[in-house]
């Protein structure tokens, strides 16, 4: 970007200097992308690619062992994170408009003293209210030349999205007020589909060979309530605007299924590259110009993704792919190497920006603040259990709509229009294989209907704790 616009958007941003002061509560800077695989993170495991600036991050910091999203699509997940609510109490279950009115997370940091941003993907349908400053896509956004909204106006930025937002909130890094603390929200549109990924980066994967995951051939066997009928599947729901180009001539079966795969994940990665190149350029920054000292960092995505997994790309299905989310956090008061293993949801994350800021976190927020795990502690208290509920049914990906709940060990998925179960012994069968109550739970052998009977009752248990009774 160059310097001349550089100096537009900070007048559009309405920066402006402070004398430097003393700052005793922490900088916050939060750093989300749209539909990262945690999966697609070296530090995380992936067989598939290497992210040296989000390792950084778990290196010097904290790396979430076990991270979930309540619902998992864009639209609700946003709105968790501001809420601190799950998507039944928030107004957002599906892809309705936020209410700007609601309390949220950025009101009660900005009337708390700090100075509040938003940057990137929105994707609310509302305009951004609780920040001092705000520049965002609208809707999704496109990939190359974004077209952005600030306060009475539109703007168009020639480039790369994700490059340009990292600009735009360096940028903000430099012009804000320097007589009180920070909150900013960096929200990339990468690795959202289609995947358009930078040149540079698109080179770099052009000709890689991705491994294929061991499920991408699932026949969904043991599992017919939900999957079969899914539109999200590596081999017969990719478009040519996904693939980018025609398949060489005569390819069919397995062969072109393989293709395709290889075409999506290819771009997907290289998209997932450029982003990590943005938050290696953000740390850059903070560690050059010595905010790093008292700025907490955290990095997530807004749900999981199918990276191939289960036959899919996608997220919305319970199943691990797309129910865990990357969730790193450096920065003062936590441990470099630290592996917190209590269960983390996005409902979490603004009590956590709270609690960090020293401000009261209210009752509404259904969500607990994670300083505890940062700094090393394992309460007794904490959550044992995940409960997970996606509404958009059959919706663009014909997706049935089920809720279900995750232990240490097991998981049981409920398809509830259909009556149908699903429970995994993830200790056993971690890929998610091997439904137990199939093809009838009441068939099901003792020590299989014992654990049913117990994870229903935990399910009933935090539906009621939840809010969440007769809303089915």
């Amino acid at each position: 970007m160059k310097t001349s616009r550089l100096l537009v958007i900070a007048t559009l941003l309405l920066a402006c200097r402070a004398p430097a002061a003393e700052q005793a509560r922490p900088n916050i800077l939060f750093i989300f992308s749209d539909d990262h695989a945690q999966h697609a993170i070296s530090a995380y495991g992936s067989k598939v690619n290497q992210t040296p600036h989000l390792d950084r991050i778990a290196r010097e910091g904290a790396r979430f062992l076990n991270s979930f999203v309540a619902n998992s699509i864009c639209t609700p997940s946003r709105a968790s994170l501001l809420t601190g609510q799950y998507s039944h109490l928030n107004g957002v279950p599906v892809f309705n408009r936020f209410d700007g009115a609601r309390d949220n997370v950025a009101k009660r940091l900005q009337a708390g003293g700090y100075h509040t941003g938003i940057i990137g993907k929105w994707h609310l349908g509302s305009a951004p209210t609780g920040f001092d400053r705000w520049i965002v896509l609208p809707g999704q956004g496109a990939y190359w030349n974004p077209q952005f909204l600030v306060p009475g106006h539109k703007l168009t930025l020639t480039g790369h999205c994700t490059e340009v937002t990292t600009e735009l909130g360096l940028e903000f890094l430099r012009t804000r007020p320097t007589d009180r603390p920070f909150f900013l929200m960096l929200h990339h549109k990468a690795p959202h589909r289609n995947w358009e990924p930078d040149l540079r980066n698109k080179a770099l994967f052009k000709d890689r060979v991705i491994p294929e995951p061991a499920t991408l051939w699932d026949d969904y066997a043991t599992r017919p309530a939900g999957l079969p009928e899914n539109h999200q599947t590596v081999a017969r729901h990719l478009t040519r605007t996904d693939l980018k180009m025609e398949p060489p001539a005569g390819l069919t079966g397995r062969e072109l299924t393989k293709w395709q795969y290889q075409r999506y994940a290819q771009d997907y990665l290289a998209c997932v590259q450029g982003v990590d190149d943005g938050v290696g350029q953000v740390l850059d920054y903070l560690d050059a110009s010595g905010l790093a000292s008292n700025t907490v960092v955290i990095y997530s995505a807004d749900n999981g993704w199918y990276l191939g997994d289960l036959g899919m790309y996608d997220k919305r299905f319970m199943y691990e792919p797309g129910l865990r989310v990357p969730l790193l956090a450096r920065g003062p008061g936590i441990s470099a190497g630290l592996l917190p293993a209590g269960f983390a949801v996005n409902v979490d994350l603004a009590p956590t920006f709270l609690d960090l800021a020293d401000l009261p976190i209210p009752a509404s927020m259904q969500g607990r603040s994670l300083v505890p795990l940062l700094r090393g502690q394992a309460p007794s208290d904490w959550r044992t259990s995940v409960y997970y509920r996606y509404y958009h049914d059959p919706g663009h990906h014909n997706t049935a709509a089920h809720y279900g709940v995750r232990t240490a060990t097991h998981k049981l998925i409920h398809y509830w229009k259909k009556d149908a179960w699903e429970l995994f012994d993830l200790t056993a069968d971690p890929a998610e294989q091997r439904n137990l109550l199939h093809p009838d739970p009441a068939s099901a052998p003792p020590e299989v209907a014992a654990k049913f009977a117990e994870l229903k009752a935990e399910l009933t248990r935090l539906q009621r704790e939840l809010k969440d009774e007769g809303q089915l």
